[in-house]
């Protein structure tokens, strides 16, 4: 008698664990981010969260990659690219709803050393000997990877630097290989220096075309009103609010 109220007891057990994770699963969303919103939407995304019984799960990654993804059926809520053009391009083939497309951010390059010296970080730094390796994201499939090669291009020194180039998989990768001393130099998104030491220096924005920044709900989501709340809190006065202190600028 006693085994047999332990079974019942146990198999409650393991039924209310069931429900409250599928409970919880139901107030998830999946959010594919790019990846120089690594800090901005993390800090973001906790505070909606904090005041709201909605959790988020994020995925950060080169904006041409993320594409890709949710081109081919990834089961994101939310898209954030950091570029308005990946969205259009997701909604000419109907994998994001056209409807759902908002601006939200426009953002910066910087160049940054991996140096404690504050040298001048401008073209004839970067042609010097002291300077080995450069790093940008692949400019292939990175808005901030493109952008950084428009900057070499107009200060004509994209060809000189090929043998110093090493390029990120995305922008915050290029980050990394700065940080831990792999690259001298590199061309990096300005959202991700806010907790940081190292030198850098801000790029004008003639340098190159601007990064103008989108978001969208892919189709496939099964949480689209979730989904749009969380959408509505990034464009809301707080959410750019934070944005504005990580150094984007605001469209």
């Amino acid at each position: 008698m006693i085994m047999k109220h332990l079974l019942l007891l146990f198999f409650t057990i393991i039924l209310l664990i069931g429900c409250g994770n599928e409970q919880s699963d139901e107030q998830t969303i999946y959010v594919a981010s790019a990846s120089d919103l690594y800090h901005a939407l993390t800090e973001i995304g906790d505070e909606f969260s904090e005041n709201s019984d909605i959790n988020i799960e994020f995925t950060y990654g080169s904006t041409g990659l993320l594409t890709q993804q949710i081109q081919e059926g990834a089961p994101f809520d939310l898209f954030l690219a950091a570029h308005e053009s990946y969205i259009d391009r997701l909604i000419e083939r109907e994998a994001v709803f056209e409807d759902s497309k908002e601006y939200y951010a426009i953002g910066r390059i910087v160049t940054m050393s991996s140096s404690e010296e504050n040298v001048p970080l401008d073209k004839d730094y970067l042609l010097s000997p002291e300077v080995q390796h450069i790093t940008i994201a692949n400019p292939e499939h990175a808005p901030y990877g493109k952008a950084a090669k428009e900057t070499l291009e107009s200060w004509g020194i994209w060809e000189e630097i090929q043998p110093k180039l090493v390029l990120g998989e995305n922008i915050r990768q290029s980050y990394q290989y700065v940080e831990s001393g792999n690259a001298d130099v590199g061309i990096i998104a300005l959202a991700l220096m806010n907790r940081t030491e190292f030198h850098y220096e801000l790029i004008e924005e003639e340098a190159h075309e601007p990064i103008l920044q989108a978001l969208g709900i892919p189709v496939q989501t099964g949480k689209k009103d979730l989904a749009k709340s969380f959408m509505q809190f990034v464009l809301s006065e707080r959410g750019q609010e934070i944005l504005l202190e990580y150094g984007f600028d605001i469209p």
